[in-house]
């Protein structure tokens, strides 16, 4: 059982100073993001709970909340901030679901964890592992489910069966390659070229792809490069990529898309259409959570996720650690490089 020790107990005996980052208009993150420091109350209504954030990413779904393209628009002013962990300082009177010490993530219905502390209702926390350490928690709430769910809930797939994908070095893509891994699957990777194509082409079959193409090879008539058959494909790209991933389905074969990094048009191929009878489906896994007429389902996601994480099997996601005042460099980067996240870093 963790303990609070006494400089922790005087702090939630009293008033508390914290930093967030909120913006008051959609718009670039760099221009509506502001740093500002409020006093939080001195007490707590019974069902609230006093958090500390220990780490929060920044995703490529804050960066589009900020910029009204999400879907969700939160009441303005916000903070921002949709993934992190945390750690609870102290609870309400009626709350039982957690205790003081306890690891959590917020639930998917709220953000606002660009902080230092905030206070959130217990019905808008989700209990995690408290051995899991803050390098897999502040990541668990987004790539890792969407991987899972994705791989599991689309096709009915058994082991040594191939899936396709077109986002295989994003940060989700490199979960869809271990979790696959972890469940006997194969995949196929497309990723863009670049100039250090080897060395990303290693990483990624030392995570577990058992392919790894650039587009401009597979686009390449004259090398007539074919995919695999698959039962699934997962779209995280749009445009011609996801004509490619489509064209690769099986009979009944389903292409999930999750995500649109090309900014153009998910496209699909006429004939698959009509004699394979192969579908397009979208993937949110807020819409999934909502769906689950029981908690079962996720705690079950979760479960797994922790497991394979705490064993090694599931490795922690490439970051660049920040302080919250660093946020401007952060957010600019994080919208320019993608091979690491950038992760504000609360943990003393």
């Amino acid at each position: 059982m963790l303990k609070i020790n006494s400089s922790i107990r005087s702090l939630v005996s009293r008033s508390i100073t914290t930093r967030q980052l909120v913006y008051e208009k959609y718009g670039a993150p760099q221009k509506v993001i502001q740093m500002k420091t409020v006093e939080l109350p001195d007490t707590l209504e019974p069902e609230q709970v006093l958090l500390e954030w220990q780490a929060s990413p920044i995703n490529p779904a804050d960066i589009n909340q900020i910029q009204g393209m999400y879907g969700v628009r939160p009441k303005m002013p916000a903070i921002a901030g949709l993934e992190g962990a945390a750690r609870v300082l102290k609870i309400g009177s009626a709350v039982k679901s957690v205790k003081p010490g306890d690891q959590v993530i917020s639930s998917y219905e709220v953000a606002e964890n660009w902080a230092d502390y905030g206070i959130f209702n217990q019905k808008d926390i989700i209990h995690v592992d408290n051995d899991l350490p803050i390098e897999h928690s502040a990541f668990l709430k987004v790539n890792p489910p969407s991987a899972y769910v994705m791989l599991t809930d689309f096709a009915k797939l058994k082991k040594g069966d191939w899936i396709v994908q077109n986002c295989g070095n994003s940060a989700i893509g490199k979960q869809i390659i271990q979790v696959a891994r972890i469940l006997g699957l194969k995949t196929f990777n497309i990723i863009r070229n670049r100039e250090n194509l080897g060395e990303l082409v290693k990483e990624m079959k030392d995570l577990g792809a058992n392919e790894v193409v650039t587009e401009d090879d597979l686009y390449d008539k004259k090398k007539k490069m074919k995919l695999p058959r698959v039962k699934l494909a997962l779209n995280g790209v749009g445009g011609k990529s996801s004509l490619y991933l489509a064209n690769s389905l099986d009979q009944e074969g389903c292409m999930v898309t999750y995500g649109g990094m090309s900014r153009q048009p998910t496209q699909a191929p006429t004939a698959p259409l009509i004699f394979k009878n192969i579908s397009l489906r979208g993937f949110w896994l807020m819409t999934w959570i909502r769906e689950q007429k029981d908690d079962r389902a996720r705690q079950k996601v979760y479960s797994d996720l922790a497991g394979w994480m705490k064993s090694g099997e599931l490795q922690p996601t490439a970051m660049v650690k920040r302080s919250l005042e660093d946020y401007k460099d952060a957010l600019t980067e994080a919208q320019t490089k993608f091979d690491k996240k950038q992760l504000f870093f609360f943990k003393k």
